[in-house]
């Protein structure tokens, strides 16, 4: 994830945008915010908090275009079902890194960079259209001894995958990749620590795993994990990632497409790796993409690579976007969520966005 102090992210409002200024304006606002963020959301990343489960108060306003100002509703193979933009009076809300469902399309666990776990519930009208969050609730990462780790170095979780009752995180700066028992009632300290296969001294500080996800069960790396980073690069210019467990592990890499870096993904049902990809610069904001990595790609040894299914940039409704999960609709639709990450900034947005992916 980018550092917060030296990237910040426009946000759209409605149909406003940047032109509404005149560019050394805007600039000269952007330089004084990065400035005063800067502090801020250093403050927040070291705030003390406590190690119990606490429920947050969440606000969702619904969003039901995805192009701004547009109807549309069909994106290539993907179809916009709807979205929420999250906003909570809680300081450690936000920050919201990865997830994934505990029941389709319902319950969810997830991680915030900031060093918290945290859970809830889409709630969803009679279209089965998201229309809110309830019972949300955030707990801070704990050491052996059960006491809140407030370094963020040491807690700046990036990826998840769950499975059977486990959840596994990738953490990047201090990079390692951990499991837990997941028990939504009190989250413990780590119980194993894996071999992330990739040589450590390639894993750059701040662009390590974004992207933790099991394998399909029945597929080539039967269920195994499979880890890709942000932007940590080979001599070639692609991403490193990794098979860690299952029959065939050992390090690959994923072709680098454009300016894009990677902020999540996961296995479709057919053993493709859909991959959430970000890109920023600060003449055109920040541009967020869908890529879908053939699965008999992803290989020791192989560079992984695949077809773009999404593109959007400011003139649609997203942020900095991070999290991404898969799932199947109770009407056998195949579902792509997406979350962002505000970066605790008061230019940004935690959002939610939900579409299905058409087969077809």
């Amino acid at each position: 994830m980018p550092n917060r102090s030296n990237s910040l992210f426009w946000r759209n409002s409605g149909r406003k945008t940047v032109s509404h200024f005149s560019w050394n304006c805007f600039q000269q606002t952007l330089f004084a915010a990065i400035a005063l963020l800067s502090g801020v959301a250093s403050a927040a990343a070291g705030s003390p908090g406590s190690s119990s489960v606490e429920p947050v108060e969440i606000s969702a306003r619904p969003i039901t275009e995805f192009h701004i100002g547009h109807a549309d509703k069909q994106f290539g193979p993907l179809e916009f079902v709807g979205g929420l933009e999250m906003t909570s009076p809680t300081r450690d809300f936000g920050a919201l890194s990865a997830f994934r469902f505990l029941k389709a399309g319902s319950d969810f666990i997830g991680v915030a960079d900031t060093g918290f776990w945290f859970f809830g519930t889409v709630v969803r009208d009679a279209d089965k259209r998201p229309s809110g969050i309830q019972n949300f609730r955030m707990q801070q990462m704990v050491d052996e001894a059960g006491r809140p780790i407030d370094r963020k170095w040491e807690v700046d979780a990036e990826g998840l995958a769950v499975k059977d009752g486990i959840a596994t995180v990738g953490f990047e700066r201090d990079h390692h990749v951990a499991q837990f028992k997941i028990d939504p009632t009190d989250m413990k300290a780590p119980f194993k620590q894996l071999d992330f296969v990739v040589p450590a001294q390639e894993l750059r500080q701040n662009r390590g795993f974004e992207t933790v996800t099991h394998a399909d069960a029945n597929g080539q790396h039967e269920g195994g994990l499979v880890v890709v980073s942000e932007k940590s690069l080979d001599k070639a210019g692609n991403i490193y990632a990794a098979i860690i467990e299952g029959p065939h592990k050992g390090v690959f890499t994923v072709r680098r497409n454009g300016d894009f870096d990677i902020t999540d993904g996961a296995f479709l049902p057919d053993g493709d790796l859909l991959l959430l990809e970000r890109s920023f610069s600060m003449a055109r904001g920040v541009k967020m993409r869908l890529r879908r990595i053939y699965g008999e790609s992803v290989e020791k040894g192989a560079v992984a690579d695949g077809p773009v299914l999404l593109e959007a940039d400011m003139g649609y409704q997203i942020d900095n976007m991070e999290g991404l999960d898969v799932w199947t609709r109770d009407d056998g639709a195949l579902m792509v969520s997406l979350i962002s990450d505000d970066n605790h900034s008061i230019l940004q947005r935690n959002l939610y966005l939900e579409f299905v992916l058409h087969q077809d």
